[in-house]
């Protein structure tokens, strides 16, 4: 029972346009490690997840991620800065202080995932 070792989770995200989801991913910072089989590796630093070529109907519009970070002001100009509103018609909100302690804002990808993304606050 020692060796019960978790070394990472990740999530399988689905996409609608594997091609527009994997440049809008690259895009907004995340490296791209592998692909293959309908499947698309990515990180940035030590979070990642799995892009899958697979979408089935009304699962990208209920799904969300949640990326912890340590500057949301830095993230937030980072994905405004980046182009992908425009390029790709998603959907950007400003950042809000959260009931749950954190400051966050939410970002959609071109599938319709949403994803969180925020910094914990005292």
């Amino acid at each position: 029972m020692t060796n019960l070792k978790v070394t990472e989770i990740k999530a399988f995200v689905p996409s609608k346009d594997f091609e527009l989801s994997k440049q809008f991913y690259q895009d907004i910072g995340f490296t791209m490690a592998s692909e293959g089989g309908g499947i698309a590796y990515f990180h940035f630093g030590n979070s990642s997840f799995l892009l899958q070529n697979f979408c089935a109907e009304g699962l990208a519009e209920n799904f969300m991620m949640h990326l912890l970070v340590e500057d949301v002001d830095a993230w937030w100009q980072k994905v405004e800065q980046s182009g992908v509103i425009n390029k790709y018609g998603v959907k950007l909100w400003p950042i809000e202080l959260q009931p749950w302690k954190m400051r966050d804002f939410c970002i959609t990808d071109p599938s319709g995932v949403l994803w969180r993304i925020g910094q914990n606050v005292d």
